[in-house]
């Protein structure tokens, strides 16, 4: 029972609006350093974040321009239907993603919470990867499903039919228009 409610509270976080308003994006560290407010623990909020990771510093939720890290996950697509390994999903990530550093787009395997383990031995796309395919405007299109897109192998996650996933949208260096919300990661699409 303790294990259910942990993923209730990890895949939706009630006590966390959506980052982008209107997208399905959340800051995955809902929970203080110190998993304590001023009146309250964090109960809900540390067992949401420790089902599926173990560690956690002020680095990781940065708010100054340039320094540290964010992290957002996402687990359903545009239109509320949960990540599932047989459907095929596109991820536009607009262009002049707000890093100093690089961003990346990591899977992770919904029943055990590690990188997704696939053929391909790639559960991420990032930007340090000089492969990924960028659109002429800058932009890239991460796909994430069973079939590669023709031509797009490189911008592409392997999944498995039958197998939930989820997904953590690293910012390494994260500057003022992540944080302003000026710069907008819309959500997973199903495409054909």
């Amino acid at each position: 029972m303790g294990e259910l409610m942990a993923k209730a509270n990890t895949y939706t976080k009630r006590f966390e609006d959506a980052y982008w308003p209107g997208t399905r994006w959340k800051d995955v560290l809902a929970v203080n350093t110190t998993q304590r407010e001023a009146n309250f623990e964090q109960l809900d909020e540390r067992a949401s974040y420790f089902y599926e990771a173990v560690a956690i510093s002020e680095a990781m939720r940065s708010t100054t321009s340039g320094f540290g890290q964010r992290y957002m996950g996402v687990y359903q697509d545009k239109d509320g239907g949960w990540l599932v390994g047989g459907n095929n999903y596109r991820l536009h990530v607009p262009a002049n993603p707000p890093v100093t550093q690089f961003w990346s787009v990591t899977v992770y395997d919904e029943e055990m919470r590690q990188m997704l383990v696939n053929e391909t031995n790639r559960p991420d796309i990032s930007s340090r990867n000089r492969a990924v395919v960028k659109n002429q405007d800058g932009s890239v299109d991460v796909y994430v499903g069973p079939t590669a897109p023709k031509g797009l192998e490189t911008n592409w996650v392997q999944t498995k039919a039958g197998e939930g996933w989820f997904v953590l949208f690293r910012f390494y260096g994260p500057t003022e228009k992540l944080f302003d919300k000026s710069w907008v990661l819309p959500d997973f699409e199903k495409v054909n």
